[in-house]
């Protein structure tokens, strides 16, 4: 009897002893699923770069999107709307793409697309096939291309009407000229973000590319100005928003107190220099903010994001602050040392779903703490973003130094590794220069 009741015992103290480890272990294994759930990795698919050889093949998407997610891939950026403004999905507002200007020996040539299929939801069924996540890359505030080898082409150009929406450049000078008018510059043609019509055709575009059925995601890209010498957005609409900004007729017009083709502010700003650069940032910060609410009213579940240049120090030329506005900027970057808390609140981290971050350092810069490294950029990426949202972030492999050529295979697993550890997950651009050189197998 005595052996019984031991036993009981000790059979009633095991149970205890289960019960009481059972609530731990199951938050033991929650944790380790957690960390155990792989970071994505993302490739966009230029549609310009790529366009010989999807335009006229279904089959050729079908067979790629294998092999994208044989590689290591979990989601791709389809470019559905390329820098000439004409979109590759269905749309009752934007025009139909027909051909787009392709880099060829010889400079930038047109390539036509003669074939009727629906480009992206082709690209939307052979990736869900293949296990992909699919988002629509988008270019925003563009709308046409010029080079002398192609000429004209896009929207601004087909429809006169749409003339007065494009930006307009300060030149060096001191005049102001249109883009749409300008022959001397190659390559596409900016909006005037600041400009209400340009503002609800894009967002009435968005409305139409989030019904798509199954789309995992959208992703803006030249959600900016076109202003890396901080000499665009001199239209009549930005005259007209500024002089609302400060609530006063700007002093001078164009704004800045030194002339364009400064790349940095290497001049003592004036108050009404910061607001110029203030008043573009929150321009571009509202219509995020537009476009977010337009995406997720259609499509709730729909991840929407920005790929911006991972390059901060420099990115404010292009009317865009991506870093939280919880982010205290004056104090972390002495650069900065003018940045007013209205400067300070543009910052759209917390709007988004998820950012790509472009840290396209050349080739051999791979590790480091500061920006032009790409772990520099990553790191740096996690300090702006405050916990905001996710980020991928990951190098040109085609355009950038020592990419230009292929034949750096050997760098692409350190590459992935560094940026994986550093970010939230890989993001690459772009799959033709994975196809051109054959860097399939360095990804996986």
């Amino acid at each position: 009897m005595k052996l019984i009741r031991n036993n009981q015992v000790q059979r009633l103290a095991a149970q205890l002893l289960t019960a009481m480890m059972m609530p731990m272990l199951a938050l033991a294994l929650a944790a380790c699923s957690r960390q155990e759930e792989p970071k994505p990795r993302i490739v966009w698919i230029d549609a310009a770069a790529s366009s010989e050889h999807y335009f006229e093949s279904q089959q050729n998407i079908y067979d790629d999107c294998r092999r994208i997610a044989q590689s290591g891939f979990t989601q791709i950026v389809v470019d559905v709307r390329p820098p000439s403004g004409d979109v590759l999905f269905q749309s009752s507002v934007a025009p139909k793409l027909r051909r787009v200007a392709r880099w060829c020996p010889g400079g930038r040539k047109f390539v036509p697309r003669v074939a009727t299929f629906d480009y992206l939801a082709t690209w939307i069924r052979a990736g869900h096939q293949a296990g992909l996540k699919v988002n629509a890359g988008v270019n925003m505030m563009v709308g046409g291309w010029w080079s002398e080898s192609t000429g004209p082409s896009g929207m601004i150009y087909d429809h006169p009407e749409r003339r007065e929406w494009c930006s307009v450049d300060q030149l060096p000078d001191g005049t102001l000229l249109s883009q749409a008018d300008n022959r001397t510059v190659v390559g596409c043609r900016f909006l005037d973000p600041a400009n209400r019509e340009v503002q609800t055709f894009l967002l009435q575009m968005l409305a139409e590319l989030a019904a798509y059925k199954d789309l995992d995601g959208i992703v803006l890209d030249r959600c900016r100005y076109d202003d890396y010498f901080l000499d665009a957005g001199y239209t009549k609409a930005a005259y007209e928003g500024f002089s609302h900004y400060i609530n006063n007729v700007p002093a001078r017009w164009p704004v800045l107190s030194q002339g364009p083709s400064h790349v940095f502010i290497d001049w003592q700003p004036d108050s009404l220099d910061v607001q110029w650069l203030t008043y573009r940032c929150r321009v571009i910060h509202d219509f995020v903010a537009e476009a977010e609410a337009t995406v997720h009213k259609v499509a709730p579940r729909l991840k929407f994001g920005l790929y911006v240049g991972a390059w901060f120090s420099e990115y404010y030329r292009c009317g865009v602050n991506w870093a939280s506005p919880r982010y205290d900027l004056l104090r972390e970057e002495p650069s900065y040392w003018w940045a007013t808390p209205e400067y300070q609140a543009t910052g759209f981290a917390d709007l988004v779903d998820f950012l790509l971050l472009g840290a396209y350092s050349p080739a051999d810069e791979i590790r480091g703490d500061g920006e032009w490294t790409m772990e520099g950029f990553a790191k740096l990426g996690r300090k702006r973003l405050c916990g905001e949202a996710p980020f991928a972030v990951g190098p040109d492999i085609g355009n950038g130094k020592g990419f230009e050529k292929g034949g750096r295979a050997d760098v692409l697993p350190e590459i992935t590794a560094t940026l994986l550890r550093e970010g939230d997950g890989l993001f690459v651009f772009d799959l033709s220069h994975i196809r051109k050189f054959d860097y399939w197998d360095a990804f996986q």
